[in-house]
């Protein structure tokens, strides 16, 4: 489109009194648009590549929606309501796993059907009632991730309104069964957790789907939701907004982030706003020898791999413009020093040409310096299993320092450093050889040789704990990812094309487990 619209029309990145009649014309056009907020986001990132950012205004760009997405619906409803107080529970729960007309088989729908009753009706407060309104409703499509296909439902009755996510997943004979049912807010929340994959979902109405997860995860923001159905483009329009309109009622000044600052990335923080803002350096701290493609592609392999709820979603942009009175002196020095080559100075603005945002989690290494005992215990023990869950995902997080995780607002242990971030497979996985001499037992470099892949479990330890107590309980857990054998073994694994399963809800609450082969 821009390619076509630069050489049809040449004048058009000049002639800025065209762009208000463009818009116009554009809006006529989105009155009985299904995906009008899209449309609208498209045309903003049109314009903004073929004019010059001096003339991204309101005349010219949609700052705000135009038109309104509410009660928005296409040529099939967005989701389906079924009546348990009619038709009865079970009924209705067949109903809403059976509805989507999966051409698979089912393993033993009897028995999960059987199962999801019991769970939903385990699950009921002990005055739960029922409302003459009880009713189950289901999103008309199926949301797809890795080797899942979830059912997003709410339960309503009365004034209440409860979550219902069921996960399908096929055996070796490609039968379908049903894994558990997700009742809890906050495990529904983690399975829509920015740390993981994007899902893939076929929908008419974007913005129907939105309103119905907001309304079992009212935590969620809309740029978290719009990012999660695979609309990452949208989620980006939509925290530029939030963004400048937080600037517009605040008064704090953006400042370098606390704790150690990196090697690769110069990070800042709005300490009101609940991001962080990472850019590359102009030249990268000793001993990193990366180049600045190389992290931006480290960057891309995390935006599009399998994120296992272990590797923090980033949202990228360029350009961004920033009020210099809003720059705390110190940053804006730091940030001429280390990256010149990524802002420039206009009037009263600061240009950053290529800007990284992350939510803003505590790093872990303040986490643990400040946690009760049983939650130093718990983190340590989530810091390893993250690991695990990387590695199952074919990710080698590199440069695995306490610093380089953070810890979410549900304690969950997440990676977001990935300058060094790598493939398991093309990890070379060795044991350090024995020492020649006392010599080589306190030399300051190896006395063994290194190739360029090389990784030595064994030296592990010290990066992830200089407390003996600390290590100790990681190795009550996790002793086995000291060992170069455990990699190997995973790495072999992998290459043999083996998924490895990292389920995005806690293992026990797996219909399998909770009751067995019944």
């Amino acid at each position: 489109t821009v390619n076509a619209l630069n050489s049809n029309f040449p004048a058009a990145a000049e002639n800025t009194g065209l762009w208000p009649e463009v818009k116009v014309a554009y809006i006529s056009l989105l009155m009985n648009h299904l995906q009008a907020e899209c449309a609208e986001t498209f045309y903003n990132s049109v314009v903004c590549r073929v004019v010059h950012r001096d003339y991204y205004n309101n005349e010219n760009i949609f700052w705000r929606p135009s038109i309104s997405t509410e009660h928005l619906e296409g040529s099939s409803p967005s989701y389906r309501s079924y009546y348990p107080p009619a038709d009865g529970l079970r009924r209705c729960l067949l109903q809403t796993v059976t509805g989507f007309g999966l051409a698979n088989r089912f393993q033993n729908l009897r028995r999960d059907i059987r199962r999801l009753e019991t769970a939903l009706i385990e699950h009921r407060a002990k005055d739960w009632k029922q409302h003459p309104n009880y009713q189950i409703q289901v999103l008309g499509s199926l949301f797809f991730r890795s080797k899942a296909a979830y059912i997003v439902c709410r339960i309503i009755n009365g004034d209440r309104t409860r979550p219902l996510v069921i996960p399908l997943l096929q055996d070796e004979e490609r039968n379908i069964y049903v894994d558990t049912a997700l009742l809890r807010r906050k495990d529904v929340t983690i399975v829509f957790s920015f740390s993981r994959a994007y899902f893939m979902v076929d929908m008419e109405v974007p913005s129907a789907y939105v309103t119905f997860l907001t309304s079992i995860m009212p935590g969620k923001s809309q740029v978290d939701l719009y990012a999660m159905l695979g609309l990452q483009k949208q989620a980006k329009t939509l925290f530029y907004r939030e963004m400048l309109y937080h600037l517009s009622h605040s008064r704090d000044n953006f400042q370098i982030a606390p704790g150690v600052r990196g090697m690769v990335m110069l990070v800042f923080t709005l300490p009101s706003f609940q991001f962080v803002f990472k850019m590359i350096k102009d030249r990268f701290d000793p001993p990193k020898t990366s180049t600045r493609e190389e992290v931006r592609q480290k960057y891309q392999l995390v935006k599009y791999h399998d994120r296992v709820g272990r590797l923090a979603d980033t949202l990228e942009y360029s350009n961004v413009a920033i009020s210099m009175d809003r720059i705390d002196p110190e940053l804006l020095q730091e940030l001429r020093d280390k990256a010149a080559g990524s802002i420039e100075e206009v009037g009263d603005n600061l240009v950053i040409k290529h800007i990284y945002i992350e939510r803003r989690m505590e790093p872990l290494d303040q986490y643990l310096h400040q946690a009760s005992a049983a939650k130093r215990r718990r983190a340590i023990r989530d810091f390893g299993q993250s690991i695990r869950d990387m590695v199952g995902a074919n990710i080698f997080p590199g440069d695995m320092l306490k610093k380089n995780f953070g810890v979410t607002r549900n304690e969950r242990v997440v990676f977001y450093d990935y300058d060094e971030i790598c493939y398991i497979t093309d990890c070379n996985f060795r044991k350090i050889p024995p020492a020649r001499s006392y010599e080589d037992e306190i030399s300051d470099t190896p006395w063994y040789s290194i190739g360029q892949n090389d990784v030595f479990p064994e030296s592990f330890a010290p990066f992830f704990f200089t407390d003996y107590d600390d290590l100790t309980a990681f190795k009550k857990h996790h002793a086995d990812l000291l060992d170069p054998e455990w990699w190997k073994a995973m790495k072999e694994t992998l290459i043999a094309g083996r998924l490895i399963d990292v389920f995005p809800y806690p293992v026990k609450r797996r219909f399998s487990v909770r009751f067995g082969k019944s």
